[in-house]
This record gives C-alpha cells, structure tokens and sequence, in this order.
C-alpha cells in the first residue's frame, strides 16, 4: 500500500460503553457536539457518531435525536460525519438506518456480517452502577448476535446509495470481508471501499499482531488497489493496534466507542485526548495527518454540502 496521507477517525461515544464506566463518556447533545469539535480541532478528519439519551446515557436512534449535535457540528467545522447505521445490537436495521437516510451524511458505518457481539466482560469489575440498564444490557450480551443478515445488508445498501451517502464497512472477521466482497462484485458498492477492519472485540476477531495481518493480506486478496484500509481496536489494544497499522500504511480510528483509556489504569478525559495521542505515534511514524478535505479525495466523499443537516 503506497504512503499516503493518513485518515484519523474518531468515535465519539458509541452504544457499548455505560456512564458509570467513565465519567467523561459524552452522552447530551452538547457533550456529543463539544467532543466532535474538540476531536476535529486535535486532528480527527472524521467523527463518527451515535446518539444518547441525555439523561440516562442508553442508546437512542432516532433522527430527531441526531438534530442537536449534527446542526452543531456542521456549523462550526469542516469535519466529515460518519453516522452510524450499526447503533446498537439490540435495534432492527430499519430502525439503525434512519439517521443516516433522513440525514444523508457523507458517510454512514455498515456492518458487514452477524456475530456473536459479547459485552458481558465488562461486568467483571465492580461498580456502582447508575442505571440499571447499564449491567441488564451486559448481561444480556451473554445471548445476544448481532444480526446483519444479507437481507439487512442489501436493506441499507438500497435505503443509502440513492442518496449518495458512501460507507465506513466494519468487518470484524475474514468472513465480512468475503460478505463485502460478494457486494461489490454484484455492483452494490462502488470503490474505493474504505474497509475498517474491527479487533479485539469478543465474539469477532482478536487483537494479536497476526490477527491484523490476516486481516490485511486477505482484503488485500479480495480488493487490490480497490480499497482504503482502516484499524479499529478494543480497549487496552486500541494504540498497539492502530501503532502498528499505521506503519504499514493503514488508516486509523480512535475514540470513546472503542476505548475508554488512555494509558494503563488512566481514563481518557475526552475524545481529543485519544486523537492527539494517536497523532504522535503516526507522525512519529512519519505519516502525514489527512485534513477532512484530504479524507473527501481520498474516499471520493459527496462534500459538505450535499448532507442533509
């Protein structure tokens, strides 16, 4: 893969992570919206987003419930949006699609096959919980598949692509790739597919140097020069990960989704902490920091100002 520029991404907030967990998880529409700009004014071409009930901090999608923050965000920063349409696990697929179809961003995430998808490990440590929800929901993960049929695929797909939306695909296995692959050569994706390989997570695959590697060499097979690569990483993994991608060329993505640290037994205090971290290991690598407009060429994104917020 030829050194170009390279694409921080950051997940603001997420579905997985619980208020009692951090109490700098961002979970109001302002708090959503002060990380956002806080992320892109550290370095991050792209912010990726879900949204929150504001006072309990559980998951909530619903477009109305994207207004807030979006309409913040596009007023004060040239960052592009990543809306996500995987949400959370316990949601329908038309449900997770609407945000992205009513608001038409440049970019929406799309997972790309079931999986068992674990969280109960993270009930391990004791807490005060705030809410009862937070340990139901862990608990629960214990039966839970995140289901992404290819029916649900095809569902998204044809919802998004009129509206010229483009896709973060999350492939959290070799097996979601082959399921990317099987859309784009029916003509449902267009390149350059901007494939973000997920690590670490229980339930999809691991987080150890040949796990990352696997991943690449078999995108590399199935796409070619036809994709742009990107790492995502779990918890205590998520530097290590995007350290040693990044050295080979890879795009990386950060954020309180998919850790909530900084450092061993250090909470992060923002999503602009993580950026600014991974910004030293890559420019440390000598890799130079794509702005959002280098992220619009090089994932031939529609422009700010084809959204619908």
């Amino acid at each position: 893969m030829a050194r170009q520029k390279t694409i921080i991404s950051c997940a603001i907030t997420g579905s997985i992570h619980t208020p009692s967990m951090s109490p700098y998880l961002p979970v109001t529409p302002q708090e959503i919206a002060d990380d956002a700009l806080g992320a892109a004014e550290a370095g991050a071409a792209i912010v990726h987003l879900h949204a929150r009930d504001p006072e309990t901090g559980k998951p909530v999608h619903t477009p109305e419930d994207f207004s807030p923050f979006l309409k913040v965000i596009k007023q004060s920063s040239n960052v592009v949006v990543n809306i996500t349409t995987g949400a959370s696990p316990y949601m329908p697929v038309d449900y997770r699609v609407k945000p992205a179809e009513t608001w038409q961003p440049e970019v929406a995430s799309l997972n790309m096959g079931s999986m068992n998808f674990g969280l109960f490990p993270m009930l391990r440590k004791e807490r005060e919980w705030k809410h009862a929800w937070e340990p139901e929901m862990l608990e629960a993960s214990h039966d839970l598949v995140f289901r992404n049929s290819f029916k649900d695929i095809r569902y998204a797909l044809d919802t998004l692509n009129k509206t010229g939306t483009r896709y973060e695909f999350e492939c959290y296995d070799t097996s979601h790739l082959y399921n990317l692959h099987y859309f784009w050569s029916e003509g449902l994706v267009q390149a350059p597919l901007f494939i973000q390989t997920c690590f670490g997570l229980l339930g999809g695959i691991g987080a150890h140097p040949e796990d990352v590697m696997h991943m690449k060499r078999t995108a590399d097979r199935l796409f070619g020069d036809n994709y742009q690569w990107s790492v995502l990483a779990a918890g205590a993994n998520q530097m290590p990960v995007a350290a040693m991608a990044a050295s080979m060329g890879a795009h990386v993505r950060v954020g309180l989704e998919d850790s909530l640290w900084i450092g061993k037994g250090k909470l992060a205090e923002s999503n602009a902490q993580q950026v600014t971290k991974v910004r030293q290991i890559l420019e440390g690598l000598g890799c130079e920091i794509a702005t959002p407009d280098d992220a619009r060429e090089i994932l031939q994104l529609k422009g700010g100002d084809k959204v619908a917020f």
